[in-house]
């Protein structure tokens, strides 16, 4: 999606007075004059002055509003481009990463023999494509109607391990590693929240029912999050998703100021986020 460039200020009036001004007082160096004209010169040079400077600040004024206006404009357009983004994010995790698991359920379900083990994947799939639609159509009525219905509470790091379990009905092996983190800011939370989540789905998709770690620590003034598999799963087919997850999560990322960083390692693939927490408490 193109953006303007952010307007910038120019204006003229004080060039075009100064050289005025300029020319004025050459004339009033230069020029001499005897009788009435002695005492006319003077006043006429003096009035076109005044006018000269009545109209550089009125010229002033009207750019400067048309300045700020211009502003005013990109700073809504900025505002709706990011509000489109959230809401592409927002709806990448709801829809992509709930299809993708039950995409790939309901793949590993076709090699199931057993009844049962296939009964607990139409399960895992009935259940993760209700909570999917549910929340789907709660944020399609918060869209419709913002007083309507009360946003759900965001991401923090007690959902970590719900998020966790989650992966499991995906047949993602996953532990969760998490030191001491002191106090973490709201934003960097849900940031975090939401690696983990990327990280576990493009496991579940690219590599199957494989080991996963995920640790989360701080390192001074910075909350560093990791998810890496070591590869994929004996005979597992990769089931791509479109691209978009890990793009908007470097835009997440990149918004609070933090890098992030995916890439294969070991024969499997790691998926790394570090962010400047400024909730930490000294």
């Amino acid at each position: 999606m193109r953006e303007r460039s952010r307007p910038s200020w120019s204006n003229r009036t004080v060039p075009v007075v100064g050289g005025f001004a300029g020319v004025l007082l050459l004339l009033l160096c230069t020029v001499g004059a005897e009788g009435p004209a002695a005492r006319i010169l003077p006043a006429v040079i003096g009035l076109v002055a005044v006018t000269a400077a009545a109209w550089a600040v009125r010229r002033w004024r009207s750019d400067r509003l048309a300045y700020e206006r211009r502003l005013t404009e990109w700073a809504a357009t900025e505002a709706v481009l990011a509000e489109r983004l959230r809401i592409a994010r927002d709806l990448h995790d709801l829809v992509s990463h709930g299809l993708g698991l039950i995409t790939v359920r309901a793949v590993a379900g076709r090699y199931l023999r057993e009844p049962a083990e296939v009964r607990a994947a139409l399960g895992d799939i009935e259940r993760t494509s209700r909570d999917a639609t549910a929340e789907l159509r709660r944020m399609l009525t918060v869209l419709r109607e913002p007083d309507a219905v009360p946003l759900a509470p965001a991401d923090s790091l007690d959902t970590l391990p719900e998020i966790v379990r989650a992966a499991g009905t995906a047949g993602v092996r996953a532990v969760l590693e998490s030191g001491p983190l002191g106090a973490v800011a709201p934003g960097v939370q849900v940031a975090v929240c939401r690696t983990v989540r990327e990280g576990l789905a493009n496991v579940a998709r690219h590599a199957g029912p494989a080991e996963v770690t995920v640790r989360v620590r701080r390192d001074g003034g910075h909350v560093v999050v990791t998810v890496a598999d070591g590869g994929p799963a004996r005979g597992w087919r990769p089931v791509p998703g479109a691209g978009h997850g890990l793009a908007g999560l470097r835009e997440r990322v990149g918004s609070l100021g933090g890098t992030l960083l995916a890439e294969p390692v070991d024969g499997g693939f790691r998926l790394s986020a570090r962010i400047p927490d400024g909730g930490r408490t000294q």
